[in-house]
């Protein structure tokens, strides 16, 4: 089986097979110029210094200003076209790890954390990108010039080949040593700095509860201890990275004394000329030169490899979520949601979160949910638009299960105003025509006036051009709310999710929402999960969850008879307003 590293690169690369062959060849025809300028070298010195033939001279060093030319528009080339092939290799990386986020459920974005996510999709792309990049400019290159100074150097003196191969045995050696002990450091030090990503975006979406708490100095330490061994793995690795340049270059060194000392012996004795000894120095410093780019090189595919495998692992996901093999594209019903018997368990879970869920939801009716705090009430919500799948039971929209239906006809179908509302950046206008770009301005005015958030939005200098920062934090968590309510309102869906999207709201802006939406959802379906009784109080049925499991459907007044849970919850906040009255 191919590594990571390797899989990455197979499949990102091989759109642009022929810019491989190109970036070869021009690495090919540069490597050949810069082998033939010893040649020419060595016969200047040869047969034109030594004889005093200055045409020799000038004939040949016309030739050797041409080979330089040539080579220089070679590796110009080779580094345009591989420059262009690895930043496109990092475009495509990156753009089908957005892809594959884009088809995650809940379930798999826990799972690796945002955090990591950001950083498989930046730094990660760009250690595996570099690597590319370097193979195109260096790589490509060095087997040929090794193997052809080899040859040349041959072709010079054969006697002293020896030289080269003990001093590329020593480089192969220094070589194994050093990266074999990255490899382990590379892999800590992309899971620390995912630790760094995740501490600096606790600490900046966190910055209120943080002052709040006066958690400053607690926080800056936290970070500091992140930070620390982040560089405790980086110092490391940066010794082994230096260590590797002194001894290369000692070997360098110590292979030109030798070619030195035994080439002015073989001059004297004259089986060697000068111009082919200084052309042997060349063509080793070459070699030597070669395989040690080849050795940093093989320097960066250890944290190259673990990156790949980090991209991959992402890439390689199965989902929990899959999409159906045929799915249903069309539904004859009128939007009526049911689920029967429905359980879910998160991953790992000994317990199920909900089981046993049995209701249905008919459109022009309002169905609230309300239970206490961890009660099931989220979960639920969330298998209506498939960001979790249930692990027992179906769900199902017009009598077919939604895991049958075309994922984007049912999400199409579906508005959702989420517990915790959250806004782009952009504009008030590119916010609300999220759901449905088409949308005119009069559409949005009417939506923001059934959401009650028309006066704060006409107060805005801009209006609906006012912009938003990312999150929302420029407005206050009511308008917020508001503006999540009126971006569903503009889609115009046939199934309305209210996910606790009433708790900022006082309640008088609660009510007058509410009726407003009456108006506005009359054929649709309605889901309502709350925490105040005054906001459900009117819906069509209420299912009252306890401990993951259905205790009363029904109406008000049904549920202040029959059932004791939510008779609780009523006494419970009745017992509250009274005291604030």
């Amino acid at each position: 089986m191919k590594s990571p590293l390797g899989r990455m690169i197979g499949r990102f690369i091989k759109p642009y097979g022929w810019w491989v062959v190109i970036v070869i060849i021009l690495q090919f025809g540069a490597t050949i110029a810069g082998l033939e300028l010893p040649t020419l070298n060595a016969d200047i010195i040869n047969n034109g210094v030594l004889t005093g033939d200055t045409g020799y001279i000038w004939r040949y060093g016309g030739y050797m200003l041409a080979f330089a030319l040539g080579q220089a528009i070679c590796q110009i080339l080779a580094v345009y076209f591989g420059s262009k092939m690895a930043m496109s290799f990092g475009r495509d990386a990156r753009g089908a790890l957005f892809k594959k986020v884009l088809s995650f459920s809940s379930r798999e974005v826990n799972k690796y954390g945002a955090p990591s996510l950001i950083t498989r999709n930046t730094n990660d792309v760009q250690q595996v990108q570099m690597l590319v990049l370097m193979s195109c400019i260096i790589l490509a290159g060095a087997p040929i010039t090794m193997v052809g100074g080899v040859i040349m150097a041959l072709r010079t003196s054969w006697r002293m080949s020896w030289i080269i191969l003990a001093a590329v045995i020593l480089l192969g050696i220094v070589a194994v040593v050093i990266v074999s002990r990255m490899g382990p450091l590379f892999a800590k030090m992309q899971v620390r700095i995912d630790t760094i990503n995740r501490v600096l975006r606790e600490h900046l979406t966190g910055i209120r509860v943080v002052r709040a708490f006066v958690r400053e100095p607690f926080e800056a330490d936290r970070f500091a201890k992140a930070n620390g061994d982040l560089k405790e793995v980086q110092i490391t690795v940066g010794r082994l990275m230096m260590t590797m340049f002194p001894l290369v270059m000692f070997i360098l060194n110590l292979s030109s004394a030798g070619v030195m000392w035994f080439g002015a012996k073989q001059i004297q004795g004259g089986t060697l000329e000068i111009g082919s000894l200084t052309a042997f120095i060349t063509y080793l410093m070459q070699i030597l030169m070669s395989v040690m780019m080849a050795t940093i090189m093989v320097m960066l595919v250890p944290r190259a490899s673990v990156c790949a495998g980090r991209i991959m692992a992402v890439l390689d996901q199965k989902l929990s979520v899959v999409p159906a093999e045929h799915p249903v594209s069309s539904l004859p019903g009128d939007g009526t949601f049911a689920f029967d018997d429905v359980a879910f368990r998160y991953a790992g879970a000994a317990e199920p979160v909900i089981s046993g869920i049995t209701f249905t939801m008919n459109p022009g009716q309002t169905t609230a949910i309300i239970g206490a705090t961890g009660a099931g009430k989220t979960t639920l919500v969330n298998l209506v638009p498939r960001l979790y799948d249930a692990t027992e039971g179906s769900v199902k929209l017009d009598g077919v299960d939604i895991r049958e239906i075309d994922q984007e006809l049912l999400w199409s179908k579906i508005g959702l105003v989420p517990q915790k509302a959250f806004l782009f950046s952009g504009t008030v206008a590119t916010n609300l025509r999220y759901g449905n770009p088409d949308a005119t301005d009069d559409d949005l005015w009417h939506a923001l006036d059934v959401a009650q958030a028309t006066e704060f939005v006409t107060e805005m200098p801009h209006k609906l051009d006012e912009e938003i920062s990312q999150g929302g934090t420029n407005v206050s968590g009511g308008q917020r709310q508001r503006l999540a309510i009126a971006r569903a309102l503009v889609k115009k869906p046939s199934i309305y999710i209210f996910d606790d999207s009433f708790s900022a709201l006082d309640v008088a802006t609660d009510a007058r929402l509410r009726e407003a939406l009456a108006g506005e959802t009359e054929h649709a379906v309605v889901m309502i999960v709350a925490q105040r009784v005054s906001t459900i109080r009117h819906a069509d049925q209420i299912v009252v969850l306890d401990e993951g499991g259905i205790v009363g459907v029904g109406t008000h007044e049904d549920l202040l008879e029959k059932c004791p849970t939510y008779q609780e919850i009523v006494e419970s906040q009745m017992t509250a307003e009274e005291a604030l009255a």
